[in-house]
């Protein structure tokens, strides 16, 4: 195991600040994680989540935020619905500098927290 990296993401947080900067969505997730998330009844549950893993996969590497582009890490599904990473760019250079070959996460949610956790392997 190379890292592990754990964060929580206040619900309510995140919808004030994509409410007040709306710009944010774009910044912070892709297009694949942004149609994701407007799917759901509330968006914000699931962009906290999303939001929450990319922090993790930075802490699992060992780096803070700043480190990676927030659209270097991805999270997506697999066809049997379980999240998984995409991990390009500087946070792909970061994995390969430490010698991770491989990522487990998980993500989880109610309407007022979000978590996930990233091994890195």
């Amino acid at each position: 195991m190379i890292g592990i990296g754990v964060d929580l993401v206040e619900v309510d947080r995140m919808r004030t600040v994509l409410a007040r900067t709306p710009t944010m969505v774009e910044k912070l997730f892709t297009p694949g994680e942004r149609a994701y998330a407007e799917a759901a009844h509330d968006p914000t549950e699931r962009y906290a989540a999303r939001f929450a893993a990319k922090e993790a996969v930075l802490k699992a590497l060992g780096v803070g935020l700043g480190a990676a582009d927030w659209h270097d890490i991805e999270v997506v599904r697999s066809d049997r619905g379980a999240p998984g990473l995409v991990v390009t760019g500087r946070a792909l250079a970061l994995a390969d500098a430490a010698g991770v070959s491989r990522w487990l996460l998980t993500l989880t949610h109610t309407e007022s927290m979000a978590e996930a956790i990233a091994v890195a392997l």
